[in-house]
């Protein structure tokens, strides 16, 4: 593959503009929401619609199919019946925030992960790109793409809460931040069983009680989502230590 045309010009189009052109891919244009779309698949080896989700299938309608052009988009909760016009189909979303375009360039070449399906391209460019490429079928798209945004959009959303909380007593999120790269590097070390702490993890009510009582009523449901799931790790890991400690105990029973 020597050329590719992209179909969106916000933070992941030009993201990708920029990473695949730095990998030696001919750009043949970002076309915008004001442009013509009927001929995006002429003259190019594949066209990237870099589009919100809700618009992916009126796209793809609207670009005439070439029978060796591979269609692409780079969303990850879509499969590739929004493609259904195009002979070739295929979808590469990465495991990457992309912020920006500078950034996301950046990211794209850091060796991520791509969620790839369909047509061999889409490996090819996960490749290209220096990336690891994971097949997602279909059917498995929304649950993956849940993870994703698990991972990161809620994420950031539990870290404004930290801000919010802590400037309630007059700290910074920056105060708070080793913290949580810290805890995050516990779970790729250890994994999220084994690094949990914490008041949920001792099934200390007392303490957990106390931070209720003090806490804006606001961010009471929040709260409480992660006490239930760090609660709910805290049983998995118990769960774990039960079966392992008979499982230790049955390789020490007599067999004769």
């Amino acid at each position: 593959m020597t050329s590719i045309r992209i179909v969106g010009g916000g933070r992941a189009g030009k993201s990708f503009e920029g990473a695949l052109a730095a990998v030696g891919i001919e750009v043949r244009g970002v076309l915008h929401r004001s442009d013509a779309f009927g001929d995006a698949a002429r003259d190019t080896d594949a066209v990237l619609l870099a589009v919100p989700d809700r618009l992916v299938a009126q796209v793809a309608a609207a670009i005439e199919p070439v029978a060796t052009t591979v269609v692409l988009h780079c969303s990850g909760s879509l499969g590739l019946e929004v493609l259904a016009p195009h002979p070739r189909r295929a979808s590469l979303h990465p495991l990457v925030t992309l912020p920006d375009p500078v950034i996301g360039t950046l990211r794209l070449r850091g060796h991520p992960f791509f969620a790839v399906a369909g047509d061999q391209l889409a490996t090819d460019l996960a490749l290209k790109l220096g990336g690891q490429p994971i097949v997602v079928p279909d059917e498995q798209r929304a649950s993956y793409h849940a993870a994703a945004c698990i991972a990161a959009n809620h994420l950031v959303g539990l870290l404004g809460q930290v801000e919010r909380v802590a400037q309630s007593v007059g700290l910074p999120l920056e105060a708070f931040l080793p913290l949580a790269r810290g805890a995050l590097d516990d779970v790729a070390m250890l994994g999220p069983q084994r690094a949990l702490t914490g008041p949920a993890s001792r099934g200390d009510g007392v303490t957990i009680d106390r931070h209720r009582a003090v806490l804006d009523r606001a961010e009471l449901p929040g709260y409480d989502s992660g006490v239930a799931l760090a609660e709910r790790l805290a049983e998995c890991l118990t769960e774990r230590l039960i079966d392992e400690h008979l499982l230790a105990d049955a390789e020490h029973i007599p067999t004769s």
